[in-house]
């Protein structure tokens, strides 16, 4: 049984309803608001920060100053956060219409409640949240940290193994982007965001710098490292016309092959 209080965000623009989860939650210790907003956009911004484990929807937000009066679009873009978990969700609503609640599931709610439905109370929602909780305690936020933790040292390691053994030094910059650019690439397969210029965000540099300092690595490590060596560890075609990979040609022969590897 899952001991710590279940965080959780609610997306909620009317006043009465907020302030009715808020007194209802000071009256048990099981459930803790990470998160209050009008707004649908706002809620991804705090998804993305705050990483709920459960997350409470209106779906229609008509009160909102900052978002979308209908909130269907929040589970699409939800998923594309890429948080690495499925928060639980719980959806409210005053509509009653079944393809509305079919729609709702499909895009990754796991309930619909019905605002006026006679038993419809904060608490009720709190427990139906709390009860979906306990059908999975194997997938709470801790247990989902401490998987991504391992994950991403995984990565890294394998990373790390395969420059040291064609021989780019920890100490080139270049060998600092490939270790950013190839774990981005992993971590968020089928992101398309342009791989060089988030590494160039993330370390305050020019894209040309980042792509620069990457062919400075290869270039060394092929100028410097034995050809059996190369050979053996690196082993998708080379242009001869060139005599080295080019960057985004060595990025994704490890993406590939540490991918396989873990």
């Amino acid at each position: 049984m899952t001991t710590k209080s279940m965080r959780i965000l609610i997306i909620e623009d009317d006043r009465n309803d907020c302030n009715n989860f808020i007194n209802a939650v000071k009256k048990r210790n099981d459930v803790e608001i990470i998160g209050m907003t009008d707004s649908d956009i706002e809620g991804l911004k705090y998804a993305s920060l705050k990483q709920p484990e459960g997350i409470i929807l209106d779906l229609e937000l008509n009160n909102s100053m900052s978002g979308n009066a209908d909130s269907l679009e929040f589970l699409s873009e939800l998923k594309k956060l890429n948080l690495g978990y499925e928060p639980i969700v719980v959806v409210t609503t005053h509509i009653y219409s079944q393809r509305i609640y079919d729609i709702v599931h499909r895009n990754g709610a796991d309930i619909v409640l019905y605002k006026n439905h006679p038993r419809y109370s904060a608490e009720y929602v709190l427990n139906k949240l709390v009860s979906l909780r306990e059908v999975r305690p194997e997938r709470t936020i801790e247990v989902l940290k401490e998987e991504l933790k391992d994950d991403r040292k995984k990565i890294t390691d394998s990373i790390a193994r395969e420059l040291d053994l064609i021989g780019i030094p920890s100490k080139m910059a270049g060998r600092k982007y490939i270790h950013e650019t190839i774990s981005y690439l992993i971590e968020n397969k089928g992101d398309n965001t342009n791989v060089i210029k988030h590494v160039a965000n993330v370390y305050k540099k020019s894209p040309n710098t980042i792509t620069n300092g990457i062919q400075n690595a290869i270039m060394h490590a092929w100028n410097n490292t034995p050809v059996d060596d190369l050979l053996e560890h690196y082993r998708a075609i080379i242009n001869p016309k060139v005599g080295a990979p080019t960057v985004m040609e060595f990025i994704y022969y490890y993406v590939e092959k540490i991918e396989r590897e873990i």
